[in-house]
């Protein structure tokens, strides 16, 4: 599902912890941009760890994980520690400009509090270990997982419940190819 255009001028404001924006990251690289729910969500958590262990499949694509989340840089760091996700490149948001920006909503009552989103978040907080945590952010906003190449969306992946878990690999299937199958 690739619905989303975001300007130019949007994507410069992007500034990372390292400095860069992400215009010109995608102009250097194929960007993997993950918009996360707050850190205190389980489906954050599990997100988070499931990055964490698909890392270095992503990243053989030629692509670079860049998250955005709504706390301080401090609380995040810990977060990513805790999730051993060493040096993350990541973009503060917290008032959620980028997440309006690139057409990520606030959920619905359903969306958040549904059976199914109930279902799944005893699944992933309870019985795989994912916990619940304390607010860390807009809780009512929804994630979303976007492929970036050249300041262009060529893949994205936009949560329709709070519980949706994105197959990353089929997300950068498409349009990343492997390094030596360019060769």
């Amino acid at each position: 599902m690739v619905a989303v255009y975001v300007d130019q001028e949007v994507m410069e404001q992007m500034v990372t912890n390292s400095g860069d924006n992400l215009w010109a990251l995608s102009r250097q690289q194929g960007v993997m941009l993950v918009f996360l729910r707050h850190f205190g969500c389980t489906f954050c958590r599990k997100g988070l760890a499931t990055i964490a262990e698909k890392r270095a499949s992503i990243e053989e694509r030629g692509l670079k994980i860049v998250f955005v989340h709504m706390t301080t840089g401090e609380i995040a760091d810990a977060y990513f520690e805790r999730f051993e996700i060493p040096q993350p490149t990541y973009i503060s948001d917290p008032e959620c400009r980028f997440y309006t920006a690139f057409g990520l909503t606030k959920g619905t009552f359903t969306q958040l509090f549904g059976l199914q989103t109930w279902i799944r978040g005893f699944q992933a907080g309870i019985v795989e270990g994912h916990g619940i945590g304390p607010r860390l952010g807009d809780d009512f906003q929804m994630p979303g997982v976007f492929v970036i190449q050249n300041g262009e969306i060529v893949e994205s992946f936009v949560h329709k419940l709070a519980s949706d878990q994105p197959d990353y690999d089929a997300l950068i299937r498409n349009c990343c190819a492997l390094p030596e199958a360019l060769g």
